[in-house]
């Protein structure tokens, strides 16, 4: 079994004059997102091998607040990418096969991924939340039925934890 982590960027800067969405950093309540999500995530027990990460500002920003002490690849194919990419990219990490692999990116490619993954007999009350909207900062596992990563396909997991801002702090209100 290998585990997977699917954590989206928190919210980043609209109104930041910068030209290129690429360039986009996070504001301040994604800032506060990341650290919350950060601290969650070394709380929940999972030891992550790696991440494998959009390189994006509003990616690279998110992932060096939560996680800094977690080796982060970064690979220019997740920008924007589509599920497709984002299972092709976790699974050419065949090479080693760490036990865990976190991908870090944007939506739709995240969302859609963890859709495909899940087996309709495994979707449960998790599922179906994540379905209805994985917001920015969100955070997956999923418990992947393979035994190497070049095996990853459709319908081989069973999502086991998810977790978003406003479920660690109520405060952050139901649009977080």
């Amino acid at each position: 079994m290998k585990i997977l982590g699917l954590f989206r960027h928190a919210k980043s800067e609209w109104d930041a004059g910068v030209s290129r969405d690429f360039d986009r950093g996070l504001n301040e309540r994604g800032r506060t997102g990341a650290k919350l999500l950060g601290d969650h995530i070394r709380g929940h027990g999972i030891k992550w091998d790696r991440i494998v990460a959009s390189p994006a500002v509003r990616v690279t920003e998110t992932l060096d607040i939560a996680v800094p002490e977690i080796e982060t690849v970064y690979d220019d194919k997740l920008y924007l990418a589509s599920p497709e990419t984002i299972l092709e990219v976790a699974a050419a990490h065949s090479d080693d096969d760490p036990a865990a692999i976190m991908m870090s990116g944007h939506n739709p490619g995240l969302q859609e991924v963890l859709l495909d993954l899940v087996a309709p007999a495994r979707e449960n009350d998790l599922f179906r939340e994540a379905a209805v909207k994985f917001p920015t900062a969100a955070f997956a596992v999923l418990e992947c039925k393979i035994d190497r990563w070049a095996d990853l396909k459709v319908r081989c997991a069973e999502l086991v934890h998810f977790a978003r801002p406003r479920d660690l702090d109520p405060e952050l209100g139901p649009d977080y």
